[in-house]
Parts: structure tokens; C-alpha cells; sequence
């Protein structure tokens, strides 16, 4: 299964900002459309390793199960 996610720009005085609707905290800001798309690119890959490290941290010696979910490309 691969998941969609949605990249919303919008342009501002400042250049564009750009989000991802479904991943909170994955936001960015660029002179230019093509770089704020490289940056939120950076922004999902951060926002998702952070994630990862805090639920690794919260959940540090309790007993889960962990299991793929879905692979996003």
C-alpha cells in the first residue's frame, strides 16, 4: 500500500509556504516554488524522524509490538 500525501503552497509576500495536510509539523517556507518544494521534501523527512526518536523515547522499556504499516514513497 503506498499513502498519498498532499504538499499545499501558497504564495505569500515573502516568496511560498508549504505543508503536507496530513503530516502536522512538516511545513516549510522558499524564495521560490521549486525551492520551497525541496524543502518540504527535508521537512517530511525531518518531521518523521522526529516522530520515530520521540516514540522511541516515550516507549523505552515497555513492551510493544512493532509492525510495518505502510510504505511511503
Amino acid at each position: 500500500m503506498k499513502e498519498q500525501l498532499t504538499a499545499v503552497f501558497q504564495q505569500v509576500p515573502e516568496g511560498y509556504i508549504g505543508f503536507v495536510e496530513e503530516l502536522p509539523g512538516a511545513n516549510t517556507q522558499g524564495e521560490t516554488l521549486e525551492q520551497v518544494r525541496a524543502n518540504l521534501y527535508e521537512a517530511v523527512q525531518l518531521t518523521l524522524e522526529s516522530n520515530r526518536a520521540l516514540a522511541e523515547e516515550t516507549l523505552r522499556n515497555k513492551i510493544v509490538i512493532r509492525e510495518p504499516l505502510a510504505s511511503i514513497s
